[in-house]
């Protein structure tokens, strides 16, 4: 068997956190949407089915957490820090994609949400 593509999924993560360009969202905080596509060589632990042969989602998530805790004005800043995290920590992932959408956008509109989706790569 030939595994021609293999990704770790993280999908639609809420957390709550302190990020925004008005003084107020970083005061106050809001809700926001993470997603994460980890692109990595999974053979291995399909063949072994062992955690040490793949990236464990839980240690993502953790990773995620981490990063939105520290507050900053722009998103892209942050989804910028998940990405490259991802990357320093994880050597067997070719390349991340994140999704960050800031729930309930302080711009007088009615949508699910407003935000940046970055793909970073080695």
């Amino acid at each position: 068997m030939k595994v021609e593509s293999s990704v770790i999924v993280l999908d639609s993560v809420r957390l709550y956190a302190y990020h925004g360009v008005l003084e107020q969202e970083r005061r106050v905080g809001g809700w926001f949407s993470v997603s994460l596509r980890v692109h990595c060589d999974m053979a291995r632990a399909i063949a072994t089915d062992s955690l040490q042969d793949t990236v464990s989602y839980a240690d993502l998530l953790d990773l995620v957490r981490q990063e939105m805790r520290q507050p900053s004005q722009l998103l892209e800043h942050v989804a910028g820090r998940i990405g490259r995290q991802v990357l320093d920590r994880f050597p067997q992932v070719s390349k991340s994609e994140v999704r960050l959408l800031k729930l309930n956008p302080p711009m007088g509109a009615d949508c699910d949400g407003a935000g940046v989706e970055i793909v970073v790569s080695k």
